[in-house]
């Protein structure tokens, strides 16, 4: 398997990884947080995950898979910057600009 899949295989379960670990932390009352965005941070951990398993083997669906994974993970981004400091909502953005960018990249090679 080509680096590049790899590495955006690896930054989609990340992400994936992550994504959950926040809907725990946020269950817990790591910060408030609404419905909507708990089903974000969902969605985002589905598409990343489904994005991973088609990059295994479906080359015919991971252009459009990667461009609808990276525009959940930049929504997803947005939302957790926006409590600010928060370390657990801060690692949560960052994996997933770092998937976002790695989608788009898979996507654009994949058009």
């Amino acid at each position: 398997m080509p680096v590049p899949v790899q590495e955006c295989i690896e930054l989609c379960l990340g992400c994936h990884r992550v994504c959950l670990e926040t809907v725990a932390y946020l269950a817990a009352g790591g910060q408030p947080a609404e419905v909507s965005h708990i089903r974000l941070l969902f969605n985002c951990a589905e598409i990343c995950q489904t994005s991973a398993s088609l990059l295994r083997g479906a080359a015919d669906l991971t252009g459009r898979t990667c461009v609808a994974c990276a525009e959940v993970c930049e929504r997803c981004a947005r939302y957790c910057d926006g409590f600010g400091a928060d370390l657990q909502l801060r690692a949560c953005a960052d994996a997933c600009r770092r998937c976002a960018a790695a989608c788009r990249r898979q996507a654009a090679l994949a058009a």
